[in-house]
């Protein structure tokens, strides 16, 4: 019976052992979450600066202001695209259509190189800047929402409580970061756009823009949209849920829409 328990604990420790090597490999991803130290997410609120006008057939999965210049993915399987806008008009610059088997997802630029995700196809579009050419393509290993960088990674969502945050040379997974709303785990992140440190997420479905800690994913204020929402829903019935984060770095400008929007809006928070 004793050599019986002795081999039943070795095992045990041998288990636990690799475990915890697997865990603490260099280079491996692992998913953090903490819900017991939490915070009670402030609220932000807004103005709106000025109107543009958008185009009611972009179903916005993605946008992106870069160098002055505003971008935008599209959604819908045989309708995606990746443009480049003209912000004061709402008409398009450049475009490219994307293959009718994939439906285009969050978008972000970084050096010159634009990433678009697809949202089932688990396949990531890069494109050249200068010319947007289809460069090359990575594999992913989760459904592909919203995309951002804070200047060196990449940071995915894909509809749950993760962020991913990927090497963009070669799109490796660097590590995964559980986002906590309140304590508890947040959910239908969309659209990313990193601003000033903190990861920008809108809420899929719902009127709320997340602030998130990217060190501790933890949502530190939330912004409600429900007022512009409704205000865009009497002018348009047809228009969709809120999606589309840009920030101008260069010009400290916020501007927000939504799939299907007649309008994208310059924003400025009350901290």
């Amino acid at each position: 019976m004793k050599k019986l328990l002795a081999g039943t604990l070795v095992l045990i420790f041998v288990a636990a052992f690799i475990f915890y090597a697997i865990q603490n490999k260099p280079g491996s991803s692992t998913t953090v979450v903490n819900t017991t130290d939490y915070v009670i997410p402030d609220t932000l609120n807004y103005l709106i600066n000025k109107t543009y006008p958008h185009d009611t057939s972009s179903f916005t999965q993605g946008l992106v202001i870069y160098h002055g210049n505003l971008y935008e993915g599209t959604g819908e399987y045989g309708r995606s695209k990746l443009t480049e806008v003209d912000l004061a008009s709402g008409n398009v610059k450049r475009q490219v259509s994307l293959d009718k088997k994939y439906f285009g997802e969050g978008i972000t630029i970084l050096n010159d190189t634009v990433y678009q995700l697809t949202w089932q196809n688990k396949v990531v579009l890069v494109y050249t800047l200068r010319d947007l050419r289809k460069i090359r393509e990575f594999p992913i290993n989760t459904e592909g929402w919203g995309i951002t960088t804070d200047g060196k990674n990449l940071i995915v969502s894909d509809g749950s409580s993760n962020l991913y945050f990927y090497e963009p040379s070669k799109f490796r997974l660097l590590r995964t970061q559980g986002v906590t709303d309140a304590g508890a785990l947040a959910y239908n992140m969309n659209e990313l756009e990193y601003i000033d440190g903190y990861v920008y997420a809108n809420q899929w479905q719902l009127p709320y823009i997340y602030k998130i800690n990217p060190g501790n994913g933890q949502v530190v204020a939330k912004i409600n949209l429900n007022e512009v929402w409704d205000k865009i829903k009497t002018k348009d019935p047809q228009a969709d849920v809120p999606n589309g984060i840009a920030y101008d770095s260069a010009t400290k400008k916020i501007y927000i829409t939504g799939k299907l929007w007649p309008e994208l809006y310059e924003i400025q928070l009350n901290k």
